[in-house]
């Protein structure tokens, strides 16, 4: 049998790697002793810490991945002909050193950087680059600055030379014999691993990214296992994706006053200019448990409440009957991201922005965070897994304890991409959520289901009246929504738990326009027998941005508003505007106007699915309805760039 001294490129990698990450744990440990502060006290911290240095070598093994695997490759490939080249190997040997060079350099930034931003070193340090005089002078007149240098110096100097070493030990070994077959099968097996070191994870859904470094509720140790060479690499390419182009409609200031008018906010007062205190008319003497169930792909138009002639949602349609129900309200974008922050945060989609995918995932003031004040749980439901558009990172790091994904569910209740099915996922969240009880505080729990979503999976346990799969599985969709409320009917919270019902999206099942209405049209329910008086039907429009200011006012609790939304019950608002990527809509409750991102415009009687343009006809309400929207949409721009979300 062959001993791994056979395999000089293997032996090679490997020592390269352990010293790439012992450089690597120099500077995290470094940053760690300048922020013991942010650490907090207490014996289980420890572990905490320890998982964030474990974090740290998963990034780090990622950054070392991009750098090693090509001179893996070619040295490998030299190796496996028995062709060594000593000019290959002394520039293979400056690139290593070159870019590993570069990496350290941009962890000495790194640690003044968090220092004073408390974020890891990102794009936004280049508008520095703006006024290179300022800033030299700033480092000059700071000697401390000059301290971070001189770890980025001293492990340098001793990379170089052990890297050396480990190239004259390769040298000495690498036209080894070994058979072709051998070589040829332990090279793909190492090049395997370093891809995958490389991804950072095995999950097919999503490799590694920014959020999937915050697993626990502080924030310093959520963001030490980064590596600042990923996270500045991650938002430069971010900040060159399109869909990230901050957008300019309408002038700020006129945007900000306008939206100030609509929500009656007076304008100077605070830091935020969305900033109004909600002071209920009666505070709730107790506090109500929240369930929000966010539903995959579930457009109005699949109930018959609205015409849909199959009877694909009998229990949609009976809890709507049995609720507040809301018959004309809007998803704010085209995919499950927009649903989630906006129903959570109260703000809008705007194109192809990903609001969850921010580089150093910002503080906002959703409703997990306003509750939290108020001494709720914060718990957050998925079927799949909870990287997946930066999800679980994002959340995490606004307020949401816990988020429970696939990682959670027993391996063999996965069945698709999406993870468990919708009826598992609620059958596993009961106890969950009864445990969450027994501490004897209020809790909030959101949900995001999957199962009406491609690829599709039919339990055999569900018996649907249906042959085409859609169908069965918007029915059984719709099951697994009763199964639940069936399940948490017997548990000791149910009578004091407030259920809210909302699709992140819905589908295109009318497309009369080009935007598609049933794509964003959604059924909004609250739901709660024992505390909502009485069951009523409300016909003003509103949208997904408003779930979050409506739940406040039916469980009774003050707080600080600080988004675009409004509770429903209390205020009402013109039109509501609504995201397709490169165009937006807006919609009163007659005319819906259509707007791209060139200008062209066009206006509908959408009622009757009319396609004659009104816009001539009804040119200054088009114009109300365009301010309107340009102004929401520029102060959430305005807002995001400011930091100005809390």
């Amino acid at each position: 049998m062959k001993s791994l001294k056979d395999f000089p490129n293997i032996i090679f990698i490997i020592k390269v790697y352990l010293l790439s990450l012992t450089a690597f744990f120099c500077f995290r440990l470094i940053l760690f002793l300048t922020e013991t502060d942010s650490v907090g006290g207490g014996s289980e911290n420890y572990i905490t810490i320890l998982l964030a240095f474990i974090m740290g070598i998963r990034f780090d093994l990622v950054i070392s991945g991009y750098i090693l695997f090509f001179p893996f490759i070619i040295l490998s490939l030299l190796s496996i002909i028995n062709k060594p080249s000593k000019i290959t190997n002394k520039i293979l040997f400056f690139l290593i050193y070159l870019l590993f060079c570069i990496s350290f350099v941009m962890c000495a930034i790194d640690i003044p950087y968090f220092n004073q931003f408390f974020t890891r070193l990102n794009v936004t340090a280049l508008a520095w680059l703006d006024s290179p005089a300022f800033v030299f002078k700033m480092i000059v007149e700071e000697p401390r600055l000059w301290l971070f240098a001189l770890p980025a110096i001293l492990l340098s100097i001793v990379f170089y030379k052990v890297l050396k070493r480990i190239f004259s030990s390769f040298e000495k070994h690498e036209n080894t014999k070994s058979r072709y077959l051998i070589k040829t099968l332990i090279f793909i097996l190492f090049a395997g691993l370093i891809f995958i070191g490389v991804r950072g994870r095995v999950s097919k859904k999503s490799p590694i990214r920014i959020g999937t470094a915050y697993f626990s509720d502080n924030s310093f140790l959520n963001q030490l296992g980064l590596n600042p060479v990923f996270t500045f690499l991650r938002s430069y390419i971010d900040s060159k994706d399109e869909r990230n182009t901050a957008i300019q409609l309408i002038d700020e200031k006129t945007a900000i006053a306008n939206v100030q008018k609509y929500l009656s906010i007076s304008p100077g007062n605070m830091a935020s200019p969305l900033y109004r205190k909600i002071d209920p008319d009666t505070i709730a003497t107790t506090k109500h448990n929240v369930v929000v169930v966010i539903m995959e792909s579930m457009s109005a138009a699949k109930m018959k409440r609205y015409g849909n002639k199959k009877n694909l949602t009998p229990f949609l349609d009976s809890l709507a009957n049995q609720s507040y129900y809301f018959d004309n309200i809007y998803a704010a974008g085209m995919h499950t991201f927009n649903g989630i922050f906006s129903t959570l945060f109260s703000f809008p989609a705007i194109f192809r922005q990903h609001p969850m995918k921010d580089d150093n995932i910002s503080k906002r003031n959703g409703i997990a965070s306003v509750l939290r004040k108020q001494g709720y749980t914060t718990t957050y439901f998925t079927t799949h897994d909870g990287q997946f558009d930066n999800v679980e990172g994002f959340l995490r790091s606004n307020d949401f304890e816990n988020v429970i994904s696939q990682s959670d569910y027993p391996s063999g209740e996965v069945k698709t991409t999406l993870g468990v099915p919708d009826d598992y996922l609620f059958r596993y969240s009961i106890p969950y959520i009864s445990k969450l009880n027994d501490r004897k505080k209020p809790f909030f729990v959101a949900f995001m289901t999957a199962s009406d979503h491609a690829p599709f999976y039919v339990p055999d346990y569900f018996k649907s009246h249906y042959t085409d799969t859609k169908d069965q599985i918007t029915e059984y969709a719709d099951w697994s929504i009763r199964q639940f409320i069936s399940m948490a009917s017997k548990q000791s919270w149910f009578r004091n738990t407030l259920f809210v019902f909302i699709a992140d999206h819905g589908e295109p099942i009318n497309t009369t326009y080009d935007i598609s209405l049933d794509y964003h049209h959604t059924p909004l329910i609250f739901y709660a027998p024992y505390l909502l008086p009485e069951n009523r039907a409300f016909e003003m429009i509103g949208g997904q941005i408003d779930v979050f200011p409506t739940i406040m006012g039916l469980i009774k609790l003050p707080y600080d508003n600080t988004t675009l939304g409004i509770d429903l019950l209390k205020q009402s608002r013109p039109y509501i505007f609504i995201n397709s990527d490169d165009k937006y809509g807006v919609l009163d409750k007659e005319l819906f106007l259509i707007v791209r991102k060139d200008g062209r415009s066009n206006l509908y009687k959408y009622l009757n699915n009319d396609k004659t343009d009104y816009l001539n006809t009804y040119e200054k309400e088009a114009s109300l309805m365009n301010e309107y929207a340009r102004s929401n949409l520029q102060v959430f721009q305005y807002t995001v760039k400011q930091k100005k979300i809390e």
